[in-house]
């Protein structure tokens, strides 16, 4: 309601706004510096309840002020003071008071109210309820049973308690079963439960209903209620009443923003439906209709909702209306709050107060907590809701309280008018120090209090013009502003403060310092589980910051804490950041922080952590059908790497449990498949997803599915057809797994025929996968096919493949064989092919065998080791490498299949040309001298040709880059074996250089080197030297250069060496001098270049023995005083073993028994090999052994072997499977042709009609040399 303004009034606040134009009133925060009156800071809420279970209840009063303020409190108008009260608890300098929760706290009750005062004015808090809330509870009552007849209305009151609200009210039975609500039966908001009609059911006589106070934790039961429902023959219809409200119209008034909640519960028979409208408008967009229909709900009411509802409960028979009228009214609500002012001494003060709300509210007014009318003013004048100060003094300084109320609440604020003049005060701290960032901007603050108002200016570097620009601003409150600031902007400001009372100024300074700069920032990542990721970040700062830059990391927005134990997984060191361990939860965004005081920079990337993918999760079966069944599953996270397949495993429980074996493999995007399966057999299944990372885990298995039995899906496949023996035809296939069999009783039908002849198929019924048909023609096409079956029926019409019968040896050799020689080492081989009819199967290629006859050198003939080169393939030439120039070989050329090697052609004969020699052996300086060199060497052991001498060429190497010039000695006699070299350079080191030399040129080269001495000496024994290039040695000691060695300081311990050979041993004997001293012995194969040195010895032994020789052989050997072989030489001698047998003979042998015994096995051996050959010529044998082997070679080499095609063969005349022993234990190399031969096999095979019969094979006929070596050698 807005009142009418007096002419008075309205000319007095003219004049006042007129006024105000000129002495302005502020409301400002005056700071504490400055005398003022006191200000309440905090308080407490108007309602306090005092739970039960809180420990304590503060009553708070804060407040600040010049002078300190003090506090009194009022409670229920009267004075309180809490220090007297020893229960309570003050607070120093506080007006706060704590009642404890000691249990009576009943007298405390009451509305309280705080008091702040100094020497300027008092403030006054709002008025605090305090509550103590009483527990509520039902009555003790004894209740009647309630009696309806059936059809009638009831009603069950409830009448809860009093408490603190908000109130819950459940209708129960005693074992807490809810009573069941519907159109018929419903529970009113006053708590009552209305039954529309009764029916027999509700007779019952554990009706309970229960309050339950949430705020204190209470829940209140009232005393059980009886129904007794009367039951009758007919009910009579009727039309409704209502049972709530009772009368025809009603009134609602509720305050703004509260729920409108309206019910209307009606009885009648068939029960009524209830209809709720808004007389002339529509129901509001967000009212609710609960409860059944019977309760309207409009949540926070609006001055809009006000008006007419009408109720309607109808049924068959008529209706019932109710009409409700709502009056929505407001609490007080502030239009102009009054506000603290500053202003000056002799100024007019406007002080305005105005609220509204419904009823309109009051409005009171006091001063320092007083009402006016208690405090009366001369200059102040009070206007509705406004007051006037006039021509204010600072006596007028005090704390104005308005308060607004009506029925719905009340409103209080206090306005702090101060009247002051005074200088200014700068709040600011003198030489303040500001930094900014170049190109950010900056705010230097300049903090004035005063009266009246200063006038503010700042000025840069002793300037006294003030600073102006369109980058500069002086904001109101004194600060000065610079936008964009540059390095330029760096000085000292001063800001100066004026108003009419004086001036007051201070100084700042501004440094602009290089911003903050992440140069290098960490991308995007993604890393694999388990590993570490390290994430890089690199930024450019001012260096005045050195002390106070930071670079930190954040996950997610939050700070990542980098404690360095070892538990930690987070390390950072020069800006990198590393995560140990990288687990799922690692993954987010990164963010890189680089700060300084003055600014900061971010980076950001995201972390993703690459994982196999999660086990798929509820697996289904469905659609389930004989050979198939459908499955679904929902994939598992993926963990950043999208799947790309899903594998399906099966598990059956008959052949192979619990082993899990890949049926099926989907696309990543499925999430379903349809399985094939096979009949009769018990699957489960499992899934499991992979991607880039790897394959995840497999899900749970699904529940057992179970097959029925069904014919075979598929007949045997890889079927192989092959001929081991001639007339025979092996088919062999690859049986089904078992899964595959579909049901039991599984066996094959194998149906096969002649292709190149009309006949009809031929079948057999066999339960392995193998059979062998008798009597087939050598190598004929055959067709075949196999057919499974079981219980259940055959299986699937099986495909026809062709195969031959078997394979039998070549009966043809090439012929037209012929050798053309390409160098010395290396020849062609051509020959004609072998025709197809004379192949007998698979032409698998040719073979050449070939042997060393002998060197053209020596004409003594000496048999080489056979060699052998396999050529797959339909070949006509070959190239044989690796022979010996110089030489004489002899070679045959065969075909060869499935079955074996063809016979050979007849043996060709031919030369190679001839070559340059090997190198030599031996090389050897055997005594140096001041201008001389003795050298030593032996001949070359292949000289590949005719020897016609020795290239020998030296040259001086002194340890200098420079060398001197090629000497060279052209040796033309072949039988040299050592030469001199004089007029050499005295203590200096040569090299020397030897080749072995035909016609065809000079073979390689060995070489040696030595250093002649400084006077010419005589030697105790020839020295030794061993060429490096010639022969390996055991490891020497790098020495000076060599000069001619003296006898070692352990000569005196040895006395008269000597030494006693065998053929295979040699006895070293001394007499030692009598000092115990250790020495080697080293001895030398000289035909193998090679030295062995002995175990350490000592001299107080007498003899060693050297074991292990060479029969016949020549042997160097030294005594040596360390464990490697140089010229320092003890001892040496050259020695030269017996030949075999012939050591022992000397010793009278023929009157040993041991002797006449051997003489007599060797006459018994010769007599049965003589018989033998007498056998074998009577059996037409033409060729001697090794002739024959040629042509027909052994069965194991006739065997195809893929492996040996192109290679060497050293030796391929090994014995025979199953042969005899031969009749020499040693037989040298090219002689191992010569044995006994006995080989066969036997057989159960079938026939070509398919009866089985047993074949003994007879062991083939035996092949005895007719040539047996004279030099056999019989075991002892």
């Amino acid at each position: 309601m807005r009142m009418q303004r007096s002419p008075e009034l309205t000319a007095v606040l003219g004049l006042i706004t007129c006024i105000c134009v000129f002495h302005t009133t502020t409301a400002i925060d005056i700071p504490l510096e400055v005398e003022q009156l006191p200000t309440i800071t905090a308080q407490s809420p108007s309602s306090l309840i005092a739970f039960p279970f809180d420990e304590s209840f503060p009553m708070t009063c804060e407040a600040k002020g010049n002078p300190e303020p003090e506090f009194r409190w009022t409670k229920n108008g009267q004075e309180f003071d809490p220090s007297l009260d020893p229960r309570l608890m003050k607070e120093e300098n506080s007006g706060t008071f704590v009642i404890p929760n000691n249990g009576n706290l009943t007298e405390y009750q009451g509305t309280y109210r705080c008091y702040v005062s100094n020497k300027l004015g008092t403030a006054i808090s709002k008025e605090i309820e305090f509550i103590v809330p009483h527990v509520p509870k039902f009555p003790k009552e004894t209740l009647d049973p309630v009696v309806v007849e059936e059809g009638q209305p009831f009603t069950l009151k409830c009448n809860p308690p009093k408490g603190i609200p908000p109130l819950q009210i459940y209708w129960m039975t005693i074992n807490l079963q809810h009573i069941e609500q519907d159109e018929r039966v419903s529970m009113g908001l006053n708590g009552d439960l209305y039954f529309s009609h009764a029916v027999e059911k509700d007779s019952r006589r554990d009706y309970c209903c229960f309050a339950a106070f949430p705020r204190i934790r209470t829940i209140v039961q009232k005393t059980a209620m009886s129904v007794i429902v009367q039951t009758t023959n007919a009910i009579l219809e009727r039309k409704p009443s209502l049972l709530t409200p009772s009368t025809a119209t009603s009134e609602t008034q509720l305050v703004k923003g509260e729920d409108l909640k309206l019910e209307c519960i009606a009885e009648g028979f068939p029960t009524p439906q209830v209809e709720w409208v808004k007389i002339g408008h529509q129901l509001p967009i967000k009212a609710k209709v609960e409860n059944h229909g019977k309760l309207l709900l409009v949540p926070r009411v609006e001055q809009e909702d006000s008006g007419k509802y009408m109720c309607k409960a109808k049924n068959g028979l008529g209706e019932a209306v109710h009409y409700f009228t709502l009056k929505v009214e407001e609490p007080p609500e502030w239009v102009i709050e009054p506000e603290s002012q500053l202003s000056m001494i002799g100024s007019d003060v406007l002080i305005k107060c105005s609220a509204s709300g419904t009823p309109q509210p009051t409005i009171t007014w006091r001063v320092n907590g007083e009402l006016l009318q208690g405090a009366p003013a001369p200059n102040r004048k009070v206007f509705d809701d406004t007051i006037v100060l006039r021509n204010a003094k600072a006596s007028d300084s005090a704390v104005y309280q308005c308060e607004a109320s009506n029925k719905h609440g009340t409103l209080l604020s206090n306005a702090n008018i101060m009247i002051m003049n005074l200088s200014p005060m700068i709040l600011t701290k003198e030489g303040e120090d500001y930094s900014a960032v170049e190109g950010n901007g900056v705010m230097m603050h300049c903090n004035v209090f005063s009266s009246p108002p200063s006038t503010i200016t700042w000025s840069k570097d002793d300037s006294s013009e003030s600073v102006e620009g369109p980058r500069l601003t002086i904001h109101d409150n004194g600060s000065l502003e610079i936008y964009s600031v540059e390095k330029d902007d760096t000085g000292q400001y001063t800001c100066l403060a004026k108003n009419t009372e004086g001036s007051s100024a201070v100084d700042a300074m501004l440094y602009v310092k290089d911003p903050t700069r992440i140069v290098v920032a960490q991308e995007d990542l993604q890393i694999l589980i388990g590993t570490t990721a390290q994430l890089s970040c690199l930024a450019e700062y001012d260096k005045s910051f050195s002390n106070d830059f930071e670079l930190l990391w954040e996950k997610d927005d939050m700070k990542i804490a980098l404690n360095n134990t070892e538990n930690s997984r987070y390390f950072v060191e020069d800006g990198i950041l590393q995560i140990i361990n990288v687990s799922h939860r690692d993954q987010g965004v990164y963010t890189c922080v680089a700060r300084t005081p003055v600014d900061r920079d971010t980076a950001s990337a995201l972390l993703m952590v690459l994982d196999v993918p999660d086990a798929p999760e509820y697996l289904v079966l469905s659609e389930h059908k004989s050979k198939s069944v459908k499955l679904k599953w929902i994939p598992g996270d993926d963990h950043n790497s999208s799947t790309t397949e899903f594998i399906i495993e099966y598990e059956e429980s008959q052949w192979e449990p619990g082993n899990w074996k890949e049926l099926l493999r989907v696309p990543g995007n499925h999430n379903s498949a349809v399985l094939k399966l096979h009949g009769h057999v018990d699957y489960r299944f499992r899934v499991s997803g992979l991607n880039a990372v790897g394959r995840g885990l497999p899900s749970e298995p699904t529940e057992r599915y179970k097959t029925p039995p069904a014919a075979p899906d598929k007949n045997p496949e890889n079927i192989k057809i092959e001929g081991h023996l001639p007339h025979e035809m092996d088919i062999n296939w690859e049986p089904l797994l078992p899964i595959e069999h579909n049901g039991p009783g599984l066996e094959y039908k194998v149906s096969y025929r002649r292709q190149d002849v009309e006949e009809d198929w031929k079948e057999h019924m066999v339960k392995r996968h193998s059979f062998v048909v008798k009597n087939t023609p050598t190598f004929m096409p055959y067709e075949i096919k196999i057919q499974a079956r079981n219980h259940q029926g055959w299986g699937p019409e099986p495909k026809i493949v062709t195969g031959y019968s078997g394979e039998d040896f070549p009966s043809a050799a090439p012929e037209d064989v012929a050798v053309e020689g390409l160098n010395s080492s290396v020849v062609k081989v051509s020959w004609t092919r072998v025709h197809k009819d004379k192949l007998h199967g698979h032409l698998g290629g040719y073979r050449i065998n070939w042997w060393r006859l002998r060197s053209l050198v020596a004409s003594k003939k000496s048999h080489g080791d056979k060699h052998t080169l396999t050529f797959p393939g339909d070949q006509s030439h070959a190239t044989v490498p690796g022979l010996t120039p110089f030489s004489e070989y002899s070679l045959i050329v065969m075909t060869f299949n499935g079955r074996g090697n063809g016979p050979g052609s007849h043996p060709l004969n031919f030369k190679t040309p001839e070559g340059v020699p090997e190198k030599n052996p031996v090389f050897r300086v055997t005594d140096v001298q001041k201008h001389t060199v003795s050298l030593v060497w032996a001949p070359p052991l292949e000289p590949n040709g005719i020897l016609t001498g020795y290239l020998l060429e030296y040259q001086l190497i002194n340890d200098t880059e420079e060398v001197g010039p090629l000497q060279t000695v052209d040796i033309s006699n072949p039988d040299t074996t050592k030469w001199n070299l004089r007029d050499l350079e005295p203590v200096s080191k040569y090299k020397f250089y030897l080749r072995s030399c035909t016609t065809v040129g000079c073979g390689p080269v060995v070489s040696e080197e030595c250093t002649t001495t400084l006077e010419t000496t005589s030697t105790l024994t020839s020295t030794l030297g061993l060429s490096k290039s010639a022969s390996p040695s055991p490891p020497s000691t790098p020495r000076s250069p060599v000069t001619k060695p003296t006898r070692s300081t352990i000569v005196p311990a040895l006395l008269n060496f000597s030494s006693a050979v065998s053929d295979s041993f040699a006895n070293i004997s001394w007499i030692s001098g009598g000092e115990h001293t250790e020495f080697f012995i080293a001895y030398m194969n000289n035909r193998e270049g090679l030295w062995k040195i002995s175990e350490a010895l000592n001299t107080s032994k007498t003899f060693h023995i050297i074991d292990g020789l060479d029969p016949g052989t020549e042997y160097t050997v030294r005594l040596i005083p360390n464990s490697w072989v140089d010229n320092s030489s003890i001892f040496e001698d050259v020695i030269t073993t017996e030949f075999a047998g012939l050591a022992s003979i000397h010793g009278g042998i023929s009157t040993q028994g041991w002797f006449i015994g051997l003489m007599c096995a060797i006459a018994l051996l010769t007599l049965i090999v003589l018989i033998a050959c007498f056998v074998n010529r009577n059996k037409g044998g033409k060729y001697s052994v090794k002739e024959k082997e040629d042509l027909h070679p052994d069965v194991e080499s006739q065997g195809m072997n893929d492996d040996t095609f192109c290679e060497y063969s050293d030796n391929d005349e090994k014995p025979l499977k199953g042969s005899q022993h031969s009749l020499s234990r040693e037989i040298k190399a090219g002689d191992s042709g010569d044995s006994l031969v006995d080989y066969g096999d036997e057989d159960v095979q079938f026939n070509e009609d398919g009866s089985f019969i047993g074949e003994y094979a007879g062991r083939k006929e035996k092949r005895v040399s007719a040539e047996i070596k004279a030099t056999i050698q019989t075991p002892a």
